[in-house]
């Protein structure tokens, strides 16, 4: 593996957890205003990012790359609303699919076929990451953000599957039923 494309990838771990700590903080957010189907639905994002952090750990260690891991900068969150978290969200999802899209040209340019391979789950991931974001902001601006809407959705969120992760961190396969 590239020493440029080593260190790329050593940041997107970097971000990766990070993404998971700043879901974490939302949660602590959103059971503060007792919103816990809203808080269950941000604890699975954060778990899926973990997720997405041990992909790319695991294809390092596998391609031979060193890996580095580096401290995570404390999340600067400052909350005015519940949807004002689904923006915050959707904004840094869109930071996380510029820094994918980043790791994919660069792999490209480097002619590295199993990480433009390895980036193509991850392309694919982040159009639903800020898909669900976008979706949940839309119930947010019919509900006006009042009691009973919010409710619902809370109701709605709580019913988030929560994945199944095998010992190296990632989601177990689904079987056929």
């Amino acid at each position: 593996m590239d020493k440029k494309m080593e260190k790329e990838m050593n940041a997107q771990i970097n971000r990766e957890l990070f993404s998971a700590y700043l879901y974490l903080s939302m949660v602590v957010y959103l059971e503060a205003e007792n919103l816990n189907g809203f808080a269950h639905w941000m604890r699975i994002q954060a778990m899926e990012e973990m997720t997405h952090a041990m992909k790319f750990f695991n294809h390092m260690s596998e391609r031979g790359g060193k890996i580095v891991l580096e401290a995570l900068e404390k999340p600067a969150v400052k909350i005015s609303s519940i949807k004002d978290v689904f923006e915050q969200a959707l904004q840094h999802e869109k930071y996380i699919t510029k820094s994918i899209n980043n790791l994919y040209a660069m792999a490209k340019k480097e002619n590295d076929n199993a990480i433009l391979i390895f980036l193509e789950w991850f392309v694919t991931e982040q159009v639903e990451e800020e898909k669900n974001a976008t979706e949940i902001i839309g119930k947010l601006k019919y509900t006006g953000e009042r009691g009973e809407g919010i409710l619902m959705l809370d109701k709605e969120l709580s019913l988030r599957p929560m994945p199944v992760l095998t010992p190296a961190g990632t989601p177990a396969p689904t079987t056929a039923a």
